[in-house]
């Protein structure tokens, strides 16, 4: 139960130009750091361990009181009132456990170099592990109610207004091991995969990268070796892809075991828990069927031709080049704008964009800005790319962006953003309903987006300008939607071969260059050293097969917008409502109102076909 450390698009997306080194001093304007005091002072503030002695008491309370009687309870005449006083009781220790961690997982992100703060979070894993170890027993025998006893109990008001969250905990009843199963999986996580994660956070942050030139060349962190893959010149690209294949091939067994370790974990759980698929456990967290993420990934891999192959052609075409080299994908177009974006104007941008879609939007987002809740700036050891955490109910979220001025930095804090106002508006759900679903999730944040895409296209002036937006954002969506469909295809295909045994460095990259080459099509060349690309994308290590949920938000949005082009009024109002449901509602619930329905296999056509009609704008411009 313990609230994962959430990941974005840019966390980091995959060879994206939106991964950027550190522009000239000056140019920013200053740049907000984040003030986690909302939180706590400090690691050492007496707040910290008092909550963390309050947990474990309330923790041990709450054990004594209700362990091996919640059948009993629920089976009582007053049982609904009495499970309910039970589950909040629970929330009121998850809110504070939430805190802790909240707390300690983003002073972390913060600096994961600073051996103070990686040993802080390391202790409070520890700690609230063994905290919500104690409180394991509830949803296991809850989970043990019979369904006509809980339906019944359900009846209460009190229990029925928790009745989202028990669903969503019941659909892995099928699934659920003994109590001593259980508890030893929940307490073995912190030296199972989450050191293993630890391990890959904390390698990839020391990596260098070597990139030759004048007075001896310089030496870049990842986001700054990522960065040059964006560059003009393309000699640089070069440079910088060589640079990274090299530091990546030196690195690439620890990666290789890693990833070996985790698949393998994976299988074992999953085993025990008796998952057909594997990505099973993945669909049930998200709250979405099986065959509506095959429809998805289906639709997407048949578009590969009309999409990435078709664009990939006409860059070529544009840069002066019979094919594009893998450094080349993310170059920026002839004549591209690539003035230096300051941060005020950043903000200002993307707070018009939101106030043009509604006021409420845009003073919500200010809060941001206002309050200390983003850290903005490129440093040594931060987390690399941008995510947006929820912390808890009874606090607020905050942004992570490493922002270096250009076009995709405004487009990545736009999307960010779009997750922090629907996490400001889940809120009211409270700690147990508050998350959404990763899928419903990138909704909110990919529409951001596209408001500030919207508006930005709508003040371009000459077709050069045009285009280049244009192209610029038909890149983020293949990069959102082409990239993320093939990397869950990827993991599917490493996790079944991991079945068989264990993987090569080999395997593994065999695998991948296969996937990209048909994703990306005949006009990218995957040439030496790109085998090696796979190894620093950070979702494939903290949660597996995560990657989809870009590709369904993103097309989610582009049917979500159209409906929004065509009939405005009311549709704000529509909106806020979708977001403020957090976790209370499955897809179909929150879609209906705007007349969508994802399990339509046609409804990814229509996404699709947005991103269809950019590219037509294009071939017409030539």
């Amino acid at each position: 139960m313990l609230r994962p450390f959430p990941l974005s698009r840019s966390t980091p997306a995959p060879d994206s130009a939106a991964e950027r080194r550190k522009p000239e001093e000056g140019t920013l304007g200053e740049l907000p750091v984040w003030n986690l005091a909302d939180l706590y002072a400090g690691p050492d503030a007496p707040e910290v361990a008092g909550d963390l002695d309050r947990a474990a008491e309330a923790a041990a309370a709450f054990n004594a009181r209700y362990k091996g009687r919640i059948a009993d309870l629920a089976a009582a005449p007053e049982g609904g009132a009495a499970i309910a006083e039970a589950i909040a009781d629970y929330e009121k220790i998850e809110d504070r456990l939430g805190r802790l961690m909240s707390f300690a997982g983003l002073l972390y992100a913060q600096d994961n170099a600073n051996p103070a703060h990686a040993k802080f979070y390391g202790d409070m894993q520890e700690r609230v592990t063994a905290i919500s170890t104690v409180l394991l027993f509830f949803v296991l025998e809850l989970n043990r109610v019979e369904d006509d006893v809980l339906a019944s109990a359900l009846e209460a008001p009190a229990l029925a207004h928790y009745a989202p969250w028990l669903r969503d905990l019941r659909a892995m009843r099928p699934h659920q091991l003994s109590d001593e199963l259980e508890t030893l999986l929940h307490e073995k996580s912190i030296t199972g995969h989450a050191a293993w994660n630890r391990l890959f956070d904390e390698t990839m942050s020391r990596l260098t990268f070597e990139i030759p030139g004048e007075a001896g060349g310089e030496t870049l962190t990842l986001e700054g070796a990522l960065h040059l893959l964006s560059d003009s010149d393309r000699g640089k690209r070069a440079a910088a892809a060589q640079a990274l294949a090299k530091t990546f091939k030196m690195n690439v067994p620890l990666f290789t075991l890693v990833t070996n370790t985790l698949a393998k974990d994976k299988e074992i759980e999953d085993r025990l828990r008796g998952f057909e698929d594997i990505a099973q456990s993945r669909h049930i967290a998200n709250r979405v069927e099986p065959e509506v993420v095959a429809a998805l990934a289906d639709a997407v891999q048949r578009a590969y031709p009309d999409l990435s192959h078709r664009y990939y052609a006409m860059k070529a075409k544009w840069l002066g080049l019979d094919h594009l080299e893998y450094w080349d994908r993310n170059a920026p177009l002839p004549h591209a704008d690539d003035a230096t974006i300051p941060w005020a104007q950043a903000r200002d941008t993307v707070l018009d964009a939101y106030r043009g879609f509604t006021p409420e939007m845009a003073e919500i987002a200010g809060r941001f800005f206002e309050k200390g809740w983003i850290d903005a700036p490129v440093r040594m050891g931060k987390a690399s790319g941008a995510f947006a955490h929820p912390t808890v109910p009874s606090a607020h979220p905050y942004v992570l962006v490493n922002y270096q001025g250009k076009t995709r930095d405004v487009m990545t804090l736009a999307h960010e953003l779009g997750h922090g106002v629907h996490q400001v508006l889940a809120a009211k759900q409270g700690a147990l309903m508050a998350d959404t679903p990763l899928t419903l999730a990138e909704t909110a944040s990919v529409f951001g987006e596209m408001l500030t895409f919207r508006k930005l296209l709508g003040g371009a002036t000459g077709k050069e300008r045009r285009k280049a937006m244009l192209a610029s954002k038909v890149e983020d969506m293949l990069n959102t939607v082409v990239r993320q469909t093939a990397f869950y295809t990827f993991e599917r295909r490493v996790h079944t071969a991991r079945r068989d045994g264990e993987l090569t460095s080999d395997d593994i990259g065999r695998i991948w260059i296969e996937i990209q080459r048909e994703s990306l099509g005949p006009s990218i060349h995957l040439g030496e050293g790109y085998e090696t690309y796979w190894c620093y994308v950070s979702h494939f290590i903290h949660a597996p097969f995560y990657v989809y949920a870009y590709a369904f938000g993103d097309c989610l949005v582009n049917s979500l917008y159209a409906v929004y082009e065509q009939a405005q009024e009311g549709f704000a109002e529509r909106y806020f409502q979708m977001l403020s449901a957090g976790g209370t509602l499955r897809h179909q619930e929150l879609l209906a109102p705007f007349g969508l329905d994802a399990s339509d296999p046609a409804f990814w056509d229509k996404g699709l076909s947005v991103i269809r009609g950019f590219i037509d704008e294009l071939e017409a411009m030539e």
